[in-house]
């Protein structure tokens, strides 16, 4: 039976005093992860000692002093977590290196190292992209980096606000790296990260977290913009508001490889910050015309770009799916346990996001 809109309305306000709030970020890792993390060290660890491409003898006099003076800045500051904790970087492209997250919930046995993040070496310098959760970690990427190159680190790139990914700044902050992220992002990290600073102390602890802080980015761009970093060419992409208020998408131009940032989820239900989808949809199908080699999705694997549909699909799936729950009369409640994408009940975390993103969609339609 149709309850009518105002019904519906009252039901929906009353459900969000219960299902309002955002999931835990704790929870439980699943053994088949950390087997995977173990996996992955045991196949990327002989790639490590890798040689890089010749350098001048001049400029390699330059960046050892120059990773000196960054040095002196973190050398009184907490230790790392340890080195089994910290993901080894892959190489997938001449000078672009990725360090691979979980992808499960953040919790204390993966210590925050969730999501995907990455650096960029270039002929006079590295161009980091996303920072991790923690300042250990963020600590933890400097030291990896050094060890790769002697080249000194130039710049971070935050790609959105999200705490999985910028927490780690503070780190790069403490040894003088400007951090750069669009106009949107840097504003919210100001007005809400101090929650979400809050939130991961308490589900990961204050040791796990110390030195952490809320960092907000010293350098903006408010749209898409080319920019030369570290003697490499990047592109910053943004496409309006699309997964956040203030996306961007790193692509290097030497090589194609595209750092996706929260635009792109593979094997991790995509959380809808937004209440609206149409934007980010939008933002995927435009990536898809751009010449791109490879993805470094915020969550999941490197992939191709003719994976990145799958984020696509899901976002498609599940504003049908809610849209016929509302038009047959469902309350918030029983959309929330009703509305389901098949296709995507395997994928990480499904179970407490796809109800959050329901519940989104669901009250954008009540709203229209």
């Amino acid at each position: 039976m149709d309850e009518g809109p105002q019904t519906r309305l009252a039901r929906s306000r009353s459900a969000l005093g219960k299902y309002g709030a955002r999931a835990s970020l704790g929870g439980a890792c699943a053994t088949r992860s950390l087997l995977a993390l173990l996996a992955a060290f045991l196949l990327l660890a002989p790639r490590l000692g890798a040689a890089q491409a010749p350098i001048a003898t001049d400029r390699v006099a330059s960046a050892t002093a120059q990773a000196t003076r960054n040095a002196a800045g973190i050398a009184t500051l907490p230790a790392v977590a340890t080195e089994q904790d910290i993901p080894h970087p892959l190489q997938v492209a001449p000078g672009v290196y990725v360090m691979l997250g979980n992808g499960d919930a953040v919790a204390p046995c993966n210590h925050g190292i969730v999501a995907n993040s990455g650096f960029l070496v270039g002929t006079s310098g590295v161009v980091v992209v996303d920072t991790g959760s923690s300042y250990r970690y963020g600590r933890a990427m400097i030291e990896t980096i050094h060890r790769v190159t002697p080249l000194p680190i130039e710049l971070v790139i935050l790609t959105h606000q999200a705490p999985e990914f910028v927490f780690g700044a503070s780190a790069f902050r403490d040894a003088g790296i400007p951090i750069l992220a669009h106009r949107r992002t840097a504003e919210l990290i100001r007005e809400r990260c101090s929650i979400c600073l809050a939130n991961l102390r308490r589900t990961l602890g204050e040791e796990e977290m110390s030195g952490s802080r809320v960092t907000v980015p010293d350098r903006t761009v408010d749209g898409t913009t080319r920019i030369e970093a570290g003697g490499r060419a990047i592109e910053l992409l943004n496409f309006g508001v699309a997964a956040t208020p203030g996306d961007l998408a790193v692509r290097d131009e030497r090589t194609g490889v595209l750092f996706a940032g929260a635009l792109v989820s593979i094997g991790r239900i995509p959380e809808l910050r937004n209440e609206s989808i149409h934007g980010w949809i939008a933002a995927l199908d435009r990536l898809g015309g751009l010449e791109i080699t490879k993805v470094v999705p915020g969550f999941g694997p490197v992939v191709g770009l003719e994976r990145i549909g799958a984020t696509g699909d899901y976002l498609r799936a599940l504003d049908a799916s809610v849209r016929r729950a509302y038009a047959s009369g469902r309350g918030l409640v029983s959309a929330r346990e009703h509305a389901e994408t098949p296709d995507f009940r395997t994928w990480k975390l499904y179970s407490t996001v796809h109800p959050q993103n329901v519940q989104r969609v669901y009250l954008e339609l009540e709203r229209q």
